[in-house]
């Protein structure tokens, strides 16, 4: 079985986060790190060379894959902030109420905090929270 790359590290997050040339994505980036260690209780680290990450659980898929991975993460990546939502996009009702936004699989793009609810942006990651804890 292959190990992710992506693994936690001692990497600094203030320093990673104060790096951030965007004067808005530094803002929003420390208001999600607020926000979600608030929701999950958890210290933040440093998964891979972008991705902030908070507390872990183990996960097997049927296939017999499995690994570690963080509760709840993000990455300030140049397109748009990167939010991990753990368990899909099972809320489409929250999805709808959100305001501007994309998603793949497992992750949520904003460009800007100031595009969405903030309210139902706390909604969407406590569910994802709990959906793993």
């Amino acid at each position: 079985m292959s190990t992710l790359k992506t693994q936690p590290n001692q990497a600094n997050v203030t320093e990673f986060i104060n790096a951030i040339d965007d004067p808005v994505k530094k803002k929003d980036s420390k208001e999600v790190l607020k926000l979600m260690k608030e929701i999950t209780g958890e210290k933040a680290v440093m998964w891979g060379s972008s991705i902030i990450g908070f507390g872990s659980y183990h996960y097997k898929y049927a296939s017999g894959r499995e690994g570690d991975w963080f509760v709840a993460g993000f990455s300030p990546r140049k397109q748009s902030l990167t939010l991990y939502i753990m368990g899909g996009h099972k809320d489409k009702e929250l999805y709808e109420l959100l305001g501007k936004h994309t998603t793949g699989k497992g992750c949520l793009y904003i460009k800007r905090l100031s595009d969405i609810d903030m309210d139902v942006l706390k909604q969407l990651i406590t569910k994802s929270v709990q959906r793993v804890k």
